[in-house]
Order: structure tokens, then sequence, then C-alpha cells
């Protein structure tokens, strides 16, 4: 098996050797003349061990360092940790209502339920039927058939 010097660069490791020499750059760790130094090796290398050289003075890349990833362990810690939090609130929650007696008062999460999310299919339907083209403006009209059997 050959060594990786002696192995043939294509254009995209290049580019990847140009991108990291300007990456060097735009942080202040290379002076101009020095990138168009390098970046002129760059693009005539032919091997890698001609790559090689040219940024091996500059830290690893930004990118390389942001694609760790992160334990197992930590991301089920963080979700067990949410989940008690999210249980422990509940549990005062529920501890208020029972105490204060606004439990007693089901009723009318009921009405505000359904206000909020039951009613508003035939609150639509009514809309449409007042705007639509062929309403006329008089009585109730008929659903149309197979659908309820009754009158709106």
């Amino acid at each position: 098996m050959a060594k990786r010097g002696s192995l043939r660069a294509s254009d995209a490791d290049r580019e990847q050797v140009a991108e990291q020499l300007r990456r060097g750059a735009a942080e202040g760790r290379l002076r101009t003349d020095e990138l168009e130094q390098r970046l002129g090796a760059a693009f005539s290398a032919l091997t890698y061990g001609e790559l090689d050289p040219l940024i091996a003075d500059l830290p690893h890349s930004a990118a390389r360092r942001r694609t760790t990833r992160v334990p197992l362990a930590v991301i089920i810690a963080g979700s067990a940790a949410i989940i008690a939090i999210a249980i422990l609130i509940l549990a005062v929650m529920a501890v208020v209502l029972i105490a204060t007696g606004l439990f007693a008062l089901w009723p009318l999460w009921l009405i505000i339920g359904w206000g909020c999310f039951g009613g508003r299919r035939r609150a639509l339907a009514r809309a449409e039927r007042y705007h639509s083209a062929d309403w006329a403006g008089y009585g109730r009209r008929p659903v149309e058939p197979g659908r309820h059997g009754f009158w709106l």
C-alpha cells in the first residue's frame, strides 16, 4: 500500500486545502503574501505530500471541531431532566387547582375547549354558506343529500 504522501491529490483536495488557507487568512493567521504563495503551491500540487505541509502549521478547521458528537449519556440526562421538570410543573398545577377549588369548575374547561376547538367547523360552514353565490339570504337550506339528513 502506498503512503499517503505519494498518492495523487484530486481537484477537490486542492480546493479543500485552499479553503483552509483562506479561512486561516480570514482569522489573521496568514499574511496576504503568504496566502498567495500557499494558494499557488496548493493549486500546483500533485500529491498529498505537497499539500499537507501547506496547512500543517494551521489549527484544524472550526467545522471539524463543531461536528463532535454529544455523548448518549448527556442526551439521556437532558431528556430526563426535561421530563422531570414537566412532571413537577403538572404536579404543582394539580395541587394548586385542587387546593383552590378550581378543579370543581371542570364544565368551564369543557366549554372553553369546545369554543376553541369544537365549534370551528360549524362556524366555518355557516360563514361559507352566507358568502356563497347561490345563497339568497332567506330561510334555511338543506345540507347536501346523504351527509347528515337534517336542515341547518
